[in-house]
């Protein structure tokens, strides 16, 4: 077997696929490394006794870099439209339009009416950030053009654009204020605060919050799950003559040398490495750190916190799809109570008092909370046995207090807890009846997340805002830098490449990686000293 590649690539979710897709389209000689059973990362769809669940994303924006990137690989794909609800309480906005704002600005009203200029303020904040949102994705975005473009579309449509994004993306870089500290300017009103912003991630700058309200109109839904935008791309790679080996699990990386080395000793050799994973298990695994550029971004890589994580129910129901298309719909954001997570102590304060009074804290977090409420069913019959449905509620989780609870060893204990909860809470709002018709439940957790996709501490989004120093490129004007690296030869790309980050940028560093190496191998020939 001859192991040595132009490109190896480390990594299976859609950053690492989107490499390796476009390096074996180019025709470089391509492998993919990927640690877990199947790739995908958390872009996948799991069945569990006939139901279909996705196990990390819930829908996909396009953002003019999905679509544009299927059309370019020649994959094709089935969508159905995703509309997104948001419910508050027992009052239910279904955000179907522009015009919809509005009618999430009178949901507001109604439940602060003393607050009612405050609100129309923040409202012009959310259609300021949508008018920004217009303009930066308003084509294609140019990267994913198959070929060099005619006079018209240059002159009429990219030229056009690139001055109008360039004048956006200043106003929206200023936006980088965290998203509280933002909207405090405009209400001192925490609960009002708290139930905009509470289901965002710690410190999340003010333009990726209020961007939000323009990119749930952007939602879209394959047919099949969320997964199958992974297996379509793997696909395609193995078409393409590019290799992948999942359960493939990176010990070493020798630098020095240009090779990686497997758990179970095998060792592959490369031009140009792709390193599409956790950022600390990239350092971690590096034999030489001499450089002090590399041993600076190590030390800071290992300082720097994970992003948020969540903890998921999985629910098995043995009601019709009608039920929960009355209630939630197929995609919907829900607070059950208008208290606000602000009117908490943090659960460090609890915990200090026993593990008793950290789950009373825990119980009382699942009572206001914010969750998101996926129905796959309701896009797609076919995702649940006939008459049945699979429901996912999902909210975010401290990584660091379900680690302390593993520690204790009420691991089993913290879930069933966290199931029973989250199911009376929905059993006393919107889902009266529920929980005599469960067939089963399956909880999740950020252990989960980082056992399975190997993101440290569970993240989701790769860096987290509240770091001093995230290391990671976060200046949209800069986004084609984040892909360096102070390892020679070594390439990065992902969710922790960027911040902030998410599919659409996991995708467009994944493209940016496989064009630089395209640009830096043209015209080589493999050399590598594996003495």
């Amino acid at each position: 077997m001859n192991r040595e590649y132009d490109a190896i690539v480390v990594g299976g979710g859609l950053a690492g696929l989107t490499s390796a897709a476009y390096l074996s389209r180019y025709g470089f000689r391509t492998l993919l490394c990927e640690k877990g059973q199947k790739t995908g990362g958390l872009v996948s769809t799991f069945r569990h006794q006939g139901f279909a669940f996705d196990a990390g994303i819930r829908a996909f924006e396009n953002s003019g870099i999905i679509l544009p990137m299927l059309k370019i690989l020649g994959i094709e794909m089935e969508f159905t439209s995703n509309p997104v609800s948001i419910g508050i309480e027992n009052m239910w906005v279904k955000l179907n339009s522009r015009e919809s704002l509005q009618d999430y600005v009178s949901m507001l009203k109604a439940l602060y009416p003393y607050n009612t200029r405050d609100i129309a303020s923040i409202a012009d904040e959310i259609i300021k950030v949508m008018g920004y949102m217009d303009v930066l994705y308003g084509i294609d975005n140019p990267l994913f053009l198959e070929n060099m473009p005619g006079l018209e579309y240059l002159t009429k449509t990219l030229f056009p654009w690139l001055i109008k994004y360039q004048v956006n993306i200043r106003k929206a870089s200023r936006l980088d204020e965290p998203i509280y500290a933002y909207l405090r300017r405009f209400t001192e009103n925490e609960e009002l605060i708290d139930i905009i912003a509470q289901h965002f991630f710690k410190s999340t700058p003010s333009f990726f919050a209020l961007s939000y309200f323009g990119l749930y109109l952007d939602y879209s839904y394959p047919i099949g799950g969320t997964g199958v935008l992974a297996e379509k791309i793997t696909d395609y790679i193995r078409s393409a003559g590019g290799e992948i080996l999942t359960e493939a699990l990176v010990t070493q990386v020798d630098n020095q040398k240009h090779q990686i080395k497997l758990e179970d000793n095998e060792t592959y050799y490369y031009k140009k490495l792709i390193w599409a994973a956790d950022q600390k298990t990239l350092y971690n695994k590096i034999v030489s750190l001499k450089p002090p550029a590399v041993s600076k971004q190590c030390l800071l890589a290992e300082k720097s916190n994970g992003g948020d994580s969540i903890l998921t129910l999985f629910m098995g129901v043995t009601l019709d799809k009608n039920y929960f298309e009355d209630r939630c719909g197929a995609h919907s954001f829900y607070t059950p109570k208008t208290d606000g997570l602000s009117s908490l102590p943090d659960w460090r304060d609890a915990a200090s008092s026993g593990y008793g009074a950290l789950f009373n804290w825990v119980g009382a977090y699942l009572e206001r909370t914010t969750y998101e409420i996926s129905c796959p069913a309701l896009r797609d019959v076919s995702l649940a046995p006939e008459g049945k449905t699979g429901v996912i509620v999902s909210t975010l989780m401290d990584y660091s207090l379900v680690r302390l609870i593993y520690d204790s060893g009420e691991y089993e204990t913290f879930k069933k807890f966290c199931s029973d909860k989250i199911t009376a809470v929905l059993e006393t709002s919107i889902f009266n009846g529920i929980r005599e018709n469960i067939l089963f439940t399956l909880c999740a957790t950020p252990l989960t997340i980082e056992r399975e996709t190997g993101n440290a501490q569970g993240a989701i989004t790769g860096w987290a805002f509240t770091n001093d120093n995230i290391p990671a490129e976060n200046r949209f004007r800069k986004i084609t830098k984040a892909i360096h690296t102070p390892v020679k030869d070594v390439l990065q790309c992902g969710q922790w490449t960027f911040s902030p980050s998410g599919l659409p940028v996991s995708i467009l560093t994944g493209k940016l990686a496989a064009d630089a190496v395209k640009k830096a191998l043209k015209g080589t020939y493999f050399y590598c000293n594996s003495n």
